[in-house]
């Protein structure tokens, strides 16, 4: 414990990402280059018609106070994207946040008791088990399949009489891998069976290589009654900075979150809950054209990283990170992921993150973001390869 803060704050952990983040701009501030392949952003902005409902509603002043639910015309605009998903939620079942991460946040809050086992991915995004930590739970950390995918087989040799909540994140952050419907309509058997409450974070449905969502665990029977679905507008619509995300809720759990809401937030600013009426009901191109970009990038990288003798790099499904396995490769130096990847950053340039961010699985791992320009992918694939070499 710190000064007079409580002790839980203790128990919370930040991102990897970040605090590499940092490091590599302190670099640049020294006049070297660092190429950023660290964090999870778009290198594009917003749609055009999403700024400039942004903008409109400024200047006609919906700056006030709205209903902490969220505005109605996005409610039903997010009621209707899930039902393009064959997900049913009426609109009074959204809540809108202020961010995905902030809704995964509430959920898990709302959701979590002290002394339960919360089911969270390894690799996974580390806020999971962070905040399961907060609420004095315990994270028990799934893995993936050959295909880097949540392992349904591993979920339920993971439950335990305690286990309550199952977090779920399809397309996976760091992996890349997402559910097959198979596996889903599985796990949604298995959900049912052992009356397990689900987060499910969809941040990356609409980033898929193959088809044009990833499949939504609520969409399936044994499951729809018992789960949260997370999203938000940051990684689809490149509306990082906007902070705008929802949850959509079993109507039963609808009053309870509302209050929650009300006690953290208030609301979510007006004039951005416009932007995303915008996104989800404006065109839809700018989507399509990006999740083509992002299919050539992530080949570029992968064919790159395959070619380095000692490293396998599997095809992510979904979402815009590869992870590379370099174990072969560190086992021959008699080192661990995070001394590479600061080998990387502070001899070559190149900002990745260490496979141990994401849980202890992760180690012999790097995630590395092909959000970045194809001409910064082609430069990292150079400074790898001499970093690389450089160890020999």
């Amino acid at each position: 414990m710190t000064g007079d803060l409580a002790a839980r704050l203790d128990l919370l952990s930040g991102e990897g990402a970040l605090d590499v983040f940092r490091r590599a701009t302190e670099i640049e501030r020294t006049g070297r280059s660092v190429v950023h392949l660290e964090l999870g952003a778009p290198d594009v902005a917003a749609p055009p018609h999403v700024t400039e409902a942004a903008i409109a509603a400024l200047w006609a002043g919906d700056a006030r106070y709205v209903a902490p639910t969220g505005i109605p015309e996005l409610r039903e605009a997010i009621a209707a994207d899930l039902a393009s998903r064959g997900v049913r939620f009426d609109p009074d079942q959204v809540i809108v946040t202020p961010s995905a991460k902030s809704a995964v946040f509430y959920s898990m809050l709302a959701t979590v008791s002290a002394g339960d086992d919360v089911l969270v991915p390894d690799p996974g995004f580390p806020i999971y088990p962070s905040v399961a930590r907060f609420v004095g739970a315990t994270p028990v950390g799934y893995g993936v399949d050959d295909n880097n995918a949540p392992d349904v087989d591993d979920i339920e040799a993971r439950i335990t009489p305690r286990a309550r909540v199952l977090v779920l994140n399809s397309p996976n952050n760091p992996t890349g891998g997402a559910l097959t419907r198979a596996a889903t309509e599985r796990l949604a058997a298995l959900v049912a069976r052992h009356g397990l409450t689900v987060v499910s974070d969809d941040i990356y449905s609409r980033l898929v290589y193959q088809g044009e969502r990833a499949a939504c665990l609520a969409a399936y029977e044994g499951a729809r009654d018992r789960t949260i679905v997370v999203d938000g507008f940051s990684k689809t619509y490149a509306m990082t900075g906007y902070r705008l995300g929802y949850l959509a809720v079993p109507r039963p759990w609808v009053e309870r979150l509302t209050t929650l809401a009300i006690n953290g937030y208030t609301c979510v600013a007006p004039f951005i809950q416009r932007a995303g009426v915008a996104a989800l009901t404006g065109p839809q191109e700018s989507v399509a054209a990006q999740v083509a970009v992002y299919r050539v990038r992530r080949d570029l990288l992968v064919a790159g990283l395959n070619a380095i003798d000692g490293v396998r790099c599997p095809v992510p499904a979904g979402a815009f990170y590869v992870f590379p396995d370099f174990s072969e490769l560190l086992a021959r130096h008699q080192m661990k992921s995070r001394e590479l990847a600061v080998h990387l950053l502070e001899h070559h340039g190149v900002a990745t993150i260490d496979g141990l961010a994401f849980g202890s699985r992760g180690e012999g791992r790097l995630r590395l973001s092909f959000a970045s320009a194809s001409s910064d992918l082609e430069s990292a694939m150079e400074r790898i390869r001499d970093g690389v070499a450089g160890l020999i």
